[in-house]
C-alpha cells in the first residue's frame, strides 16, 4: 500500500507530503484544484512516461518520493530480487527527479535505476485506472492473460508444461529449416571444418615451439662461428703452455691476499679479485661443456627449417601465432562437433518435430478445456457484478478464436477476446469498440472486482471512473471500489457525494494564490463538520442549505451501515 507521497516542484505543486492508510480514500475538490496531478505524481513513480511539462514554472527540478509497504514474499519481493535491490524491511522507498535539461533520476530503496526497472517495480505496486485509461481492457491480445490470472492455479503447471515444449518446438522447427534452406551450404561448412580441424591436429604444435625451433635453427645455421668463438674464448682464458692469464690472476688474489688484513681498500681489491677468479673459472668449464656438446647435424637442421616453414603456412591461414592457431583450432571444434551431431541426428529431426507437435496439440486441447471451464465461470461472475451495478441487461461472453491446425503460440492453440452487449437486441461486440465512458468505467469495475483478488496489487488508484453516472449506479460504484479497498488499499478521485461518503478516509484538495501571485495546491484530511461540510458543497453546488447538510450527514450514517455488510 502507499503509505507517504512526497511531492516538490510538480505543476501547481510546489511542496506537498500526505500520508495514506489502508481501506478506501478519497480525493475531493473543486476541477482544477490538482487532484489528478497527485495521482501523476503517483504515476511517474510507478514509471510512467516523465517530461518537464511537469516541472513547475520557474523551479529546474521536480521530486517525487513514494513511500509503499508491501508483503512478504509478494510480487513486489520478486521484482527487487531481480534486478538485485536491497528490501532488509516491508518498506520500499520509489524517488524520482526530473531536470528541466531532460535528466531523470530514478531510485528504488536509495539504489539508481533506469526508468523500466522503475516501471517493472511500479507496477506490482499501484495500479492506476482513468477514465480513459482501459488499455488492459481495451487490448484484445491481454484478454486471455486475464482469463488464465482467474482460471488460476488450475492452468498454471499446464501452461509451464506447454510453454517449455513449445520452445523445444520453435528450436526442432529452427533447425529443420536451417537445414533444408542451406544444406549445401552446410555440408561445404562441414567439409571445410573437418579438413582444418585434421591439418591443424596432424601439426600437434605447442606454445612457445616456434620461438625454440628459431633459436636452434640460428645454432645450427652459425655452427663454424660459434665453434671458433668458443675455441678463441678459451684459448684467451687458458693462455699457453707457458702463459696462462688466468693462472696470473690467481698469482695477483694470492699477492693482495697477504695485505687485505692491512687496510679495507685492499680487502675490497681482494674480493673484487677473487670474484674475476672465480667468474673466469666457471665460464672456462661452460665454453668447454658448450665445446664438447657443440655438433652439427645438417639432417636436424633440415627438420628445424620443414618444421618452420608448417608453423609459417599454418600461420598465414589460421592465426598470427601458435596461440592463435590453437585458439581457432578450439572454436572450429567445437562448432565441427555440434555440426557432427546436428548431422547424426538430422534424421531425427522430422520425427522429434511430428512428435513435439502431437504433445503440443495435446496439451494445448488441456489448456483449451481448462480456458473454456473458466470462461464459464467468469462470464457468470462478471454478470453478477455487472448486475450490482445495474447493468443486469448487458451480457458478456469469452470468446475463443481456434488457429490453424498445427499452428501453436506461446499460450495455446486458441486466441481469446472479451465480447459484450450492453442493450438487448444488439449483437455482441468487442468489448473494445464500447464507446460510453460510464458503461466502460462499470465494466471495468466489475472486471476490477475480480481480479484485485487475484494479482497481488496493494494499491489500486481510481481517477474519475464514475464520471457520467449518478444515483443509484454512482452509489453502486461507491460500493464496488469500497468492496475492493478490503482486498487492497483504494485512493479515488471522485465528485460524487455517494462515493466519497463510502470512504474511510478524505482529503479535501483546494488551491489558492499565493503572495507572489502563484497558484498552490494544498491538502487536507478532513473529518466530522468539515466532512459533512464538504459532502454537502458537493451535494448542492455553491449554495449549502440546512437540507444539504442533513442529507450528507445521511449519506455518511448510510454509507456506514453499507460498510458495515461489506466486512
Amino acid at each position: 500500500m502507499l503509505k507517504e507521497i512526497s511531492i516538490k516542484n510538480f505543476a501547481i505543486i510546489e511542496r506537498l507530503s500526505v500520508n495514506f492508510e489502508t481501506g478506501m480514500t478519497v480525493l475531493t475538490g473543486e476541477t482544477g484544484a490538482g487532484k489528478s496531478i497527485i495521482i501523476d505524481a503517483v504515476g511517474l513513480l510507478a514509471g510512467g512516461r516523465g517530461s518537464q511539462h511537469f516541472i513547475r514554472t520557474g523551479a529546474n527540478k521536480s521530486v517525487l518520493q513514494g513511500l509503499f509497504q508491501v508483503p512478504k514474499g509478494g510480487l513486489t519481493e520478486q521484482k527487487l530480487d531481480e534486478y538485485g535491490i536491497d528490501h532488509s524491511d516491508d518498506n520500499v522507498i520509489l524517488q524520482r527527479e526530473l531536470y528541466r535539461n531532460g535528466r531523470n533520476i530514478c531510485r528504488i530503496n536509495g539504489m539508481l535505476v533506469n526508468t523500466n526497472t522503475l516501471k517493472q517495480v511500479g507496477e506490482t505496486l499501484v495500479d492506476i485506472y482513468g477514465q480513459n485509461e482501459h488499455q488492459l481492457l481495451m487490448q484484445s491480445d491481454q484478454h486471455l492473460h486475464l482469463l488464465d490470472e482467474f482460471v488460476g492455479n488450475q492452468i498454471k503447471p499446464v501452461l509451464q508444461k506447454y510453454q517449455s515444449k513449445y520452445t523445444e518446438y520453435l528450436k526442432l522447427k529452427k533447425q529443420l529449416e536451417n537445414k533444408n534452406q542451406n544444406e549445401k551450404e552446410w555440408a561445404q561448412r562441414l567439409d571445410m571444418l573437418k579438413y582444418q580441424v585434421d591439418e591443424i591436429e596432424k601439426a600437434e604444435l605447442t606454445n612457445g615451439e616456434e620461438e625454440e625451433l628459431i633459436s636452434e635453427k640460428d645454432r645450427l645455421n652459425n655452427f663454424q662461428t660459434i665453434n671458433e668463438s668458443l675455441s678463441n674464448g678459451l684459448n684467451n682464458i687458458e693462455g699457453n703452455e707457458t702463459v696462462s692469464p688466468l693462472d696470473m690472476i690467481g698469482e695477483a688474489m694470492s699477492s693482495i691476499e697477504d695485505i687485505e688484513r692491512l687496510d679495507d681498500d685492499f680487502k675490497k681489491i681482494s674480493e673484487n679479485i677473487k670474484g674475476a677468479y672465480y667468474m673466469l673459472q666457471d665460464a672456462t668449464g661452460e665454453i668447454s661443456n658448450q665445446l664438447d656438446s657443440l655438433e652439427f647435424d645438417e639432417n636436424r637442421l633440415n627438420e628445424v627449417q620443414s618444421r618452420l616453414n608448417t608453423i609459417f603456412e599454418l600461420k598465414h591461414k589460421y592465426g598470427d601465432s601458435i596461440g592463435q592457431i590453437l585458439q581457432y583450432f578450439e572454436k572450429i571444434s567445437r562448432e565441427l562437433h555440434e555440426m557432427e551431431i546436428e548431422e547424426n541426428t538430422g534424421n531425427d529431426l522430422e520425427k522429434n518435430l511430428a512428435d513435439c507437435v502431437l504433445q503440443l496439440n495435446k496439451l494445448g486441447k488441456k489448456l483449451k478445456s481448462i480456458r473454456h471451464d473458466g470462461a464459464q465461470k467468469l462470464k457468470a461472475e462478471i454478470h453478477q457484478q455487472l448486475a450490482d451495478l445495474y447493468m443486469d441487461k448487458t451480457e458478456f461472453e469469452v470468446r475463443f478464436s481456434s488457429l490453424s491446425k498445427d499452428t501453436f503460440n506461446r499460450f495455446g492453440i486458441e486466441n481469446v477476446e472479451f465480447y459484450i452487449r450492453t442493450n438487448p437486441g444488439e449483437s455482441m461486440q468487442p468489448l473494445s469498440k464500447i464507446a460510453s465512458g460510464g458503461e466502460l468505467s462499470r465494466i471495468m469495475l466489475a472486471l476490477k472486482t475480480i481480479f484485485s483478488k487475484l494479482q497481488g496489487i496493494t494499491s489500486i488508484i481510481f481517477d474519475e471512473v464514475d464520471t457520467g453516472v449518478s444515483g443509484r449506479v454512482a452509489q453502486a460504484i461507491a460500493d464496488k471500489i469500497h468492496g475492493i479497498s478490503i482486498q487492497s488499499q483504494a485512493l479515488c478521485i471522485t465528485h460524487l457525494p455517494q462515493v466519497a461518503a463510502m470512504a474511510d478516509h478524505q482529503y479535501y484538495i483546494s488551491k489558492h494564490i499565493d503572495k507572489e501571485h502563484r497558484t498552490e495546491t494544498t491538502i487536507k484530511l478532513i473529518k466530522g463538520e468539515a466532512r459533512v461540510n464538504e459532502l454537502a458543497r458537493m451535494l448542492a453546488g455553491t449554495t449549502v442549505t440546512k437540507l444539504t447538510l442533513e442529507h450528507a450527514q445521511e449519506l455518511l450514517k448510510l454509507a456506514d451501515k453499507e460498510k458495515e455488510t461489506n466486512v
